[in-house]
């Protein structure tokens, strides 16, 4: 016997807006751990060599250099920090945090980056349009393939799976760079990929299936979810564990994109399952008359 994944739909709805309304919260309170891809500053990756606190760190950089500020020190993995400084770097200041790095860290291998203000500013609106434009791309797609339901419910449930990824980097303080706006892009379009192949078999059994009723709708679209459930699970479970190997073995300049897949791919099959087709059921049901009591 099948799980009435439709009849259900009301619960799913209620869990995705409390996570929506604890996503924004989580935003507005502690805002988002921008990199210096979109936030003007240096940044200066360097091997510690020993464990050591973030603490330490910003007092050594503040008590050497009294021209900037440090802004935050991130550790990362194998003894390894990201400091981020709240102005860029000039070629001076960049040769003199190098040399002190080398003197203090032996075999340290600093990595530093700088951004001006106009810079990170281009960057970040180009990643605003970037998603922006890939959404409309997706609905105006799904409208003319399917309708405009479809379009609509489909982009609903892939923002949600960017709420949640953002919210999760901005609660546990990821920074978010560029690689991590192509992992949400690649995350979007798995997303809506999935949920084209539940709609895709949600409009063929459409045409072959007479509904009268809402509960005709939900036992149209509970089959045709069940149909597909099996390939959405095998190319989920695939794709996941390959992300999960490349989080586990990449380097560390991949670590934040890998980790953002896993968790918008986990979230995406979720939302393509549970959510997108849930909204195009009770929009589509709003058609149709209600039986007419027996007597």
């Amino acid at each position: 016997m099948k799980f009435e994944i439709v009849k259900n739909r009301k619960w799913y709805f209620i869990i995705s807006v409390l996570i929506a309304i604890a996503g924004i919260v989580i935003m507005s309170t502690m805002g988002l751990n921008l990199g210096t891809d979109f936030e003007a500053g240096s940044r200066v990756q360097f091997t510690v060599g020993h464990t050591f606190t973030p603490e330490d760190i910003e007092s050594e950089f503040n008590k050497q250099f009294t021209e900037f500020k440090v802004a935050q020190v991130q550790g990362i993995a194998n003894n390894g920090v990201v400091v981020r400084i709240d102005k860029k770097f000039t070629p001076d200041q960049e040769a003199a945090v190098k040399s002190y790095l080398d003197k203090q860290y032996p075999n340290s291998a600093p990595q530093i980056s700088s951004v001006d203000p106009v810079v990170a500013r281009e960057l970040a609106q180009k990643a605003i349009y970037a998603i922006l434009y890939a959404s409309v791309g997706i609905i105006l797609y799904m409208a003319i393939r399917f309708e405009y339901r479809f379009a609509i419910s489909g982009v609903i449930s892939v923002l949600q799976v960017v709420l949640v990824v953002v919210s999760l980097f901005a609660l546990f303080r990821l920074e978010i760079d560029i690689n991590f706006i192509a992992a949400i892009l690649t995350i979007v379009g798995y997303s809506i990929h999935d949920t084209i192949v539940i709609f895709d078999r949600i409009r063929d059994n459409l045409k072959h299936t007479k509904i009268k009723t809402t509960a005709d709708l939900e036992a149209m679209v509970n089959e045709s979810i069940w149909a597909t459930m099996a390939r959405s699970l095998n190319t989920v479970l695939t794709v996941v564990i390959s992300a999960g190997c490349l989080y586990l073995l990449g380097g560390t300049p991949i670590k934040h994109f890998a980790l953002a897949l896993l968790l918008g791919l986990v979230t995406g099959a979720y939302s393509s399952i549970f959510i997108a087709s849930q909204i195009w059921v009770s929009w589509k049901s709003r058609e149709l008359k209600k039986p007419k009591a027996t007597a």
